[in-house]
């Protein structure tokens, strides 16, 4: 048996596979992200342990024969995270998360001060990524950087829990800006622009190499082996690749989750910094990967039903009975309620709806919020370039893949067939494979793609005037960078 831990951003997830690939088990539990100032977006690390605490419990209690069978553990989570630990492993502050774009100000001078930044990491600076949130708090918080012995990610926090090792893994690496992306080793150099060493970084081995062995005391606690190992792991659309079996160059899928992502397979580094394409380590050797990000995406259609107090499951029911007469004249949403990446970085841009109505009903609303999601992951895919001629069709993951009506629009907009698995082909499934690569398993058996759940061909008829709505979509973003030059900062 082999268990897969995944520390997203709005719920920790776990299962296990057996030596046939098969999911036998899995648990979840839900998190939740602290914004106490505008563009700030943090997480306690102590509630991840306790959410992996309780996780795996559930998973034991649930099938006691199988947990007991675990031969290794494999971990993903959510990138970018600056975890900041002092010399007796304390937390100096709560976790700055991936769509935290308080660093916009350092990132404009690092971008001016500092060009070989963008050289040797392969990819823009953006105050999504881990070292400008360090200019940040080093500017700040200087009593905080002064104690800073250890920086972690997120999944590498669980890590050095489980493991009481600080080790991390190139996919996630590439995330932080301090990575040589070409040679998947901690650049000397772009740590000192930060006042940092490799001292302070954890080691590195590959996604699907040993890390370490989960500690004694843990292994007797839960009722496991004392010989169980962690695997290295991925960044979570890394693991998501290798769960959805996308790791031969020109795969791609896109996730549908908190944050919206089109990624790419390649065999080896293929940067285009000024697109805003990021340009990382895949979590196997000798591989690499291209990735169109926006900050919102699921979270978009969440952040609607919660403001509307309607489940989304209802508001899909809903949006189901429109017809594309009422869909032609929908609201149009901007879903960048946490600023965007690729291709605008643009961390302060917000999120708008055009068009309202005394008549529009909530239905359109969350029509208006899917389409657009869809419409910012074709401008990433446009991006992608040359990248996206080989892709014959795109694997979706993610919470948003459980909607029909959402994979349907996704084919229609981005004119590729778009096909499904079952929900739990995710980075928790990845992170299960990693660990049995790590025990010994052969990727050609381990890393297959699953079962296709439903396929989604593009529906030419609604191709012209969905791509008309395209055009006014990039029109307003435009005119909405005019208007907030007028607001109020």
């Amino acid at each position: 048996m082999y268990l897969g831990i995944d520390i997203g951003t709005s719920e920790l997830k776990a299962l296990m596979i057996d030596t046939q690939g098969e999911i036998v088990a899995s648990q979840h539990a839900t998190l939740t992200v602290q914004r106490p100032h505008p563009h700030w977006a943090e997480q306690d690390p102590e509630r991840w342990w306790q959410a992996c605490i309780e996780v795996l419990a559930a998973l034991r209690r649930q099938s006691p024969e199988e947990w007991a069978a675990i031969r290794a553990i494999g971990l993903s989570g959510q990138m970018h995270g600056a975890v900041l630990l002092d010399a007796d492993g304390k937390v100096l502050r709560p976790c700055i998360l991936w769509n935290d774009t308080r660093s916009a100000p350092q990132c404009e001078r690092l971008k001016n001060s500092h060009p070989r930044i963008t050289e040797i990491s392969g990819n823009m600076i953006m105050p999504g990524f881990t070292l400008p949130k360090l200019h940040w708090v080093a500017e700040h918080e200087p009593e905080i950087f002064s104690r800073i012995d250890k920086i972690l990610l997120p999944k590498d926090y669980l890590r050095w829990r489980l493991t009481g090792h600080f080790v991390s893994e190139p996919s996630d690496a590439a995330g932080t800006l301090w990575l040589d992306v070409s040679r998947r080793d901690w650049s000397d150099e772009l740590l000192a622009i930060t006042r940092l060493t490799r001292a302070q970084m954890p080691e590195l081995v590959e996604g699907s190499a040993i890390s370490g062995r989960l500690q004694p005391a843990l292994a007797s606690e839960w009722g496991l082996s004392a010989s169980v190992t962690v695997a290295g792991g991925g960044g979570d659309n890394a693991a998501s690749a290798v769960g959805v079996g996308a790791v031969s160059p020109g795969d791609a899928f896109i996730s549908l989750g908190t944050s919206g992502v089109i990624f790419v397979v390649n065999d080896r580094l293929q940067a285009d910094p000024r697109s805003g394409v990021h340009a990382f380590c895949h979590a196997l050797p000798g591989r690499w990967h291209q990735m169109s990000v926006m900050l919102s995406a699921a979270s978009c259609l969440r952040w609607l039903c919660n403001l509307l107090s309607v489940s989304e499951s209802q508001l899909m029911e809903e949006m189901a009975q429109l017809s594309d007469e009422q869909l032609r004249s929908a609201p149009v949403f901007l879903p960048y309620l946490s600023g965007e990446r690729t291709p605008h970085n643009d961390p302060d841009a917000t999120g708008a709806f055009f068009n309202l109505r005394h008549e529009t009903p909530r239905a359109l609303l969350g029509y208006a919020v899917t389409e657009g999601v869809a419409f910012g992951l074709a401008d990433g895919l446009e991006v992608l370039g040359e990248t996206t001629h080989g892709i014959q069709q795109c694997s979706l993951t993610g919470g948003g893949a459980r909607s029909a009506l959402w994979a349907q629009l996704l084919a229609d907009v981005l004119q590729l067939p778009i096909v499904t698995h079952p929900a739990s082909a995710s980075g928790a499934l990845g992170a299960a494979r990693l660990a049995w690569l790590a025990d010994g398993g052969a990727e050609h058996e381990v890393c297959l793609k699953p079962a296709v759940q439903a396929r989604y061909q593009p529906d030419a008829t609604r191709g012209d005037w969905l791509q008309q709505r395209r055009r006014l979509f990039r029109t307003l973003y435009i005119q909405q960078q005019q208007v907030r030059s007028l607001l109020p900062a």
